[in-house]
């Protein structure tokens, strides 16, 4: 298959026990989170990996060193452009991200998501970045009234993320709006659940392979 001209970036964060998914380490201890959260990531970054793509993108923050299987987590990363984040607050990581994703692997447009959500596949990649080919803009809903997906054809598109509220039940919908009210008309992918806290755990294991990353390291948790 022919690579699509997009970057896919991911953003990231090393999952260093006592700092990583906290409110599920509130269930489960700091260091069975910080295992969940790296099989989470290793099973992103295998999507990203699989899908046919230009280029792909890692924007990451953390003392990796200290993560959870780090040493997975840095061979992983060899197939990637790893970039530091920058910004005062999450939403302008966010938006610098895409512009300094846009820098290291070329002006092609950006399809963004998180570690959180390790069902994602490379045919869904495949099909939303197939989508941000189609429209000036994609974005996926999760279940929690966030969003998982955002592509974007320019980093000027992506400056909209700094003035928008993040980890709240309507960032998802202010995140549209503020889209929209931009100009940018924007196509709606597959609705996806995060992983934030152990009741998340088992709904995202059921739609994941039985093989992954995840399934193994959640084994028992959640029910």
């Amino acid at each position: 298959m022919t690579s699509l001209p997009v970057t896919v970036l991911v953003v990231a964060k090393a999952p260093v026990p006592g700092m990583a998914k906290t409110r599920l380490a509130e269930a489960v201890g700091p260091d069975t989170a910080a295992d969940i959260a790296a099989a989470a990531l290793l099973d992103t970054l295998d999507a990203v990996a699989a899908a046919p793509v230009i280029g792909r993108v890692v924007a990451m923050t953390g003392d990796l060193d200290a993560a959870s299987r780090a040493d997975e987590i840095r061979s992983r990363l060899a197939d990637f452009t790893v970039i530091p984040q920058r910004g005062t607050d999450f939403a302008d990581r966010l938006a610098n991200a895409h512009a300094d994703a846009a820098v290291a692997a070329g002006p092609q447009p950006v399809l963004q998501i998180g570690m959180d959500t390790p069902q994602v596949t490379a045919a869904l990649i495949v099909r939303s970045a197939g989508a941000l080919l189609t429209a000036p803009a994609v974005l996926g809903m999760a279940t929690d009234g966030g969003w998982w997906l955002l592509g974007v054809h320019s980093p000027t598109d992506a400056d909209v993320l700094r003035a928008v509220p993040m980890s709240r039940d309507d960032t998802g919908a202010i995140t549209l709006r503020a889209l929209r009210e931009t100009g940018i008309d924007v196509i709606l992918i597959d609705e996806l659940r995060d992983v934030d806290t152990v009741d998340d755990v088992a709904a995202v294991r059921e739609v994941s392979s039985p093989d992954s990353r995840f399934a193994r390291a959640t084994a028992g948790v959640g029910g």
